[in-house]
C-alpha cells in the first residue's frame, strides 16, 4: 500500500517506519530501479567497539535479493579500520563476511575519477576495485558525525568510497593526499562540506550518470557520533524508519527534515543530534550538493507499508 504526501516536489523519497530485513527489501523494490550486473553495496563496517552500525542480520535479505558484494574502504585516522589487516578483523568480528563476499576496495590500489565541481578537488581518489561493479546500492546509516555534523548517503558516498588518500584529500579540501598530514591541513568547515558534495557527485556520475546507483538511509541508533567512533554516545532519539531515493540530496534532506521537525517526548529527544548538526553547519552539504546539480532538496515523501 502506498500513499503520497505531495510537496510540489521534483524527487520521490520513499519511507517505511518499519526497520526490518523485509522492509529493507520492500523499499528497494519500491524504487523501481533493479540492480544489475555486479552489484556493490556500500556499507560502513563500523569501528571496533561501536555497536550502532547496520547489522548483518538487518541487511542480509537485501544483499541476497541483489546478489550483492559488500564494499568498504580503509579510513584515514587510525583506529581499527585504517590498517587493512585490522579492518579485515573488524569486518569478521562484526559478521559481515558471514553473509556475503566483502571487498576492501582500496586494499590493492586506488584510482582517480573525474569531478564536475572543481572548486576544491581536481579529481576524486577511490579504491580501484570500484571499477569491478556495474551498479551500486549506497546503504547508509543516518546518524550524527563529529566532523560533518551528520552522516547519510552523501557522506557514505564521498568519504566512504574514497581510499585512505582520497579521504585525506576530501577532508583537507584538496590540500594533501597523505593521511599523516590530514590534521595539520584541515580547511574551513564549508570547504570540507563542499568537497564532500563534489566527491559524492563524482561517484554518482561514475555509475551511469546516476542511472546505476540508488540510495538508502536507515534511521536507527541515531547517536550524535558516527559509526567511525569506537565509543559513540548512546542515542537519545528513537528510531524513525528506512528511507530511499534515486536522488541522494533529496534523501539526506528528507532525513534532516524528520529530525529537525521532530517533537521531543520523554526518552525521545532530537535536540542533541540537532546541536551536533548545527555545530558543524552540517545542513550546508545538501545546499551545496543541490547547487552543483547533484540533486534537489525538494521532494515528495511516499509512505510504503
Amino acid at each position: 500500500l502506498v500513499s503520497a504526501v505531495t510537496l510540489h516536489a521534483q524527487s520521490k523519497v520513499y519511507m517505511t517506519k518499519e526497520i526490518s530485513p523485509e522492509a529493507l527489501v520492500r523499499i528497494y523494490k519500491a524504487l523501481g530501479v533493479p540492480a544489475h550486473g555486479h552489484v556493490a553495496i556500500k556499507i560502513s563496517s563500523g569501528e571496533m567497539g561501536g555497536n550502532n552500525y547496520l547489522k548483518p542480520t538487518l541487511i542480509r535479505g537485501l544483499v541476497d535479493e541483489v546478489n550483492g558484494t559488500l564494499v568498504e574502504c580503509c579510513t584515514a585516522y587510525g583506529g581499527s579500520r585504517q590498517d587493512k589487516g585490522k579492518h579485515w578483523a573488524t569486518i569478521h568480528a562484526h559478521g559481515f563476511d558471514s553473509i556475503a563476499a566483502v571487498y576492501l576496495m582500496d586494499e590493492y590500489g586506488q584510482m582517480r575519477i573525474p569531478v564536475k565541481d572543481k572548486k576544491h578537488l581536481k579529481y576524486d581518489i577511490v579504491g580501484d576495485h570500484l571499477a569491478h561493479y556495474d551498479f551500486m546500492i549506497n546503504l547508509a546509516h543516518f546518524k550524527g558525525h563529529a566532523m560533518g555534523g551528520f552522516g547519510g548517503v552523501l557522506k557514505n558516498q564521498s568519504i566512504g568510497v574514497a581510499s585512505t588518500d582520497g579521504k585525506a584529500y576530501i577532508h583537507t579540501a584538496g590540500k594533501v593526499h597523505d593521511a599523516s598530514q590530514l590534521w595539520q591541513n584541515l580547511p574551513q568547515q564549508d570547504d570540507f562540506l563542499e568537497s564532500m558534495a563534489a566527491a559524492a557527485q563524482a561517484v554518482h556520475e561514475y555509475f551511469g550518470h546516476g542511472k546505476d546507483i540508488i540510495y538508502i538511509n536507515v534511521m536507527n541508533n541515531m547517536s550524535v557520533d558516527c559509526d567511525c567512533d569506537s565509543h559513540p554516545a548512546d542515542p537519545k532519539l528513537k528510531d524513525m524508519g528506512i528511507l530511499a531515493s534515486t536522488d541522494p540530496v533529496a534523501l539526506d534532506q528528507a532525513c534532516l527534515d524528520l529530525v529537525f521537525n521532530h517533537k521531543a517526548q520523554p526518552g525521545d529527544d532530537e535536540k542533541p543530534l540537532i546541536e551536533r548538526i548545527n555545530r558543524q553547519h552540517g545542513t550546508y552539504i545538501t545546499d551545496y550538493a543541490e547547487k552543483i546539480g547533484l540533486g534537489s532538496k525538494k521532494y515528495s515523501l511516499v509512505m510504503i507499508k
